[in-house]
């Protein structure tokens, strides 16, 4: 394939997963076809415990160290309203963070790597990740053993924000930390013409709701960056009945693991004191999610080398309060994450979400020139 063909051929590949999302740990079918374009290139698929992904290994002609290039595979619970003519076929889901994109760009960057497979100076691991969105999917494929003898590792997520031909790369903090909490208050319900005979967990809700705020205005340094959000509450069944219980969701997102703990602690602090102040009994539910995503020096520095080798603008990104769990693999090895600009109309996680496709094989080019890059350099630290 001509590079004309290769475009064309990865755009197909990119509307097909589009139209048939599978959300996380139920990527079955998209697995399969994974498979099945990367045994038309005649690359091995290795061995998983995994029910879903794929992974694979492109050993060059000379030896060298292992580097892996990671992708996500999985969709949203999402109705699409993009009209277009390749839209999700799957009713409520829908591929609304561009991940059909990041494994469509890995199929390229394993075609790249592949014809050029005698040149290459070590071995290039593909990781065709599951469950991104559930946050979790990382470390199953670390505790698959994928990640075994892997020195290094580079991953990229579209930015709908920048335009098509520039990346943003930047060592250190590049995405936050992401932590869900609920927080179930128990109080007593009444006729709600007579709440003296009850313990109302709606105003105790609405005081709560309004206090938790002050965790980022009043304990957080404004040099610093933290957010609390309230985003699902669940109360009541009619008008003229004050609940018994009330529940509230929310998710917290920091960047630095010493005020990440400092937010928790205020939060239970928070609840327990306005429940107390208020005759409610306060449960608390708090998930730890995935840490932030701190790209290694080193390895970013290498990336950003290649990227410029391929033509791109290389811009220092704004940091994203939005969480990935590519920083679990950032934990055992170095690595680097890059924003890919797609020049999108709306944002990650929105049901018009939409990709220029334009971009995606200069994405493929981009990982595989890095990962060229960094076996060239035989990963210098």
């Amino acid at each position: 394939m001509n590079q004309q063909e290769l475009e064309t051929f990865l755009i197909s590949i990119r509307r097909h997963l589009h139209q048939f999302p599978e959300l996380s740990n139920q990527e079955f079918e998209t697995s399969k076809s994974i498979e099945k374009w990367l045994k038309e290139l005649d690359i091995p698929i290795r061995k998983t415990t995994l029910k879903t992904g794929v992974f694979a290994d492109i050993k060059g002609g000379k030896p060298g160290p292992i580097v892996a290039i990671r992708a996500d595979i999985d969709a949203l619970p999402i109705e699409e309203k993009t009209g277009l003519p390749y839209a999700s076929k799957i009713k409520g889901v829908m591929h609304a963070c561009g991940h059909d994109f990041h494994t469509a760009a890995l199929v390229g960057a394993a075609y790249l790597l592949k014809k050029n497979q005698s040149n290459l100076n070590g071995t290039v691991r593909l990781i065709f990740q599951p469950a991104e969105e559930l946050g979790g999917g990382a470390k199953h494929v670390i505790e698959d053993g994928q990640l075994e003898e892997v020195e290094a590792i580079i991953g990229l997520h579209n930015k709908p924000g920048l335009p098509v031909g520039t990346i943003g790369i930047k060592e250190g903090p590049l995405m936050a930390a992401v932590d869900r909490f609920q927080i179930i208050l128990h109080g007593k319900g009444s006729h709600a013409a007579l709440p003296q005979n009850g313990k109302d967990p709606i105003v105790a809700a609405a005081q709560l709701i309004t206090a938790i705020q002050t965790i980022v205005s009043r304990n957080v340094s404004p040099l610093q960056s933290a957010v609390v959000s309230v985003t699902k509450i669940i109360g009541g069944s009619t008008w003229n009945v004050i609940p018994g219980n009330i529940s509230l969701e929310g998710t917290v997102r920091t960047f630095d693991p010493i005020i990440r703990e400092e937010v928790k602690t205020r939060l239970y602090t928070i609840v327990n004191a306005i429940a107390a102040a208020f005759s409610q009994e306060a449960e608390i539910n708090w998930f730890s999610g995935p840490p932030p995503l701190v790209n290694h020096t080193s390895v970013t520095e290498i990336v950003s080398t290649a990227a410029k080798e391929q033509s791109l603008n290389v811009i220092h990104p704004e940091s994203s309060t939005a969480g990935e769990d590519f920083s679990y693999y950032l934990l055992d090895i170095p690595g680097t994450f890059a924003f890919f600009g797609t020049n999108g109309q709306e944002d990650w996680h929105h049901p018009e979400f939409t990709v220029d496709e334009t971009s995606i094989i200069k994405a493929a080019y981009f990982l595989y020139g890095s990962a060229r890059e960094l076996l060239d350099l035989q990963i210098a630290r």
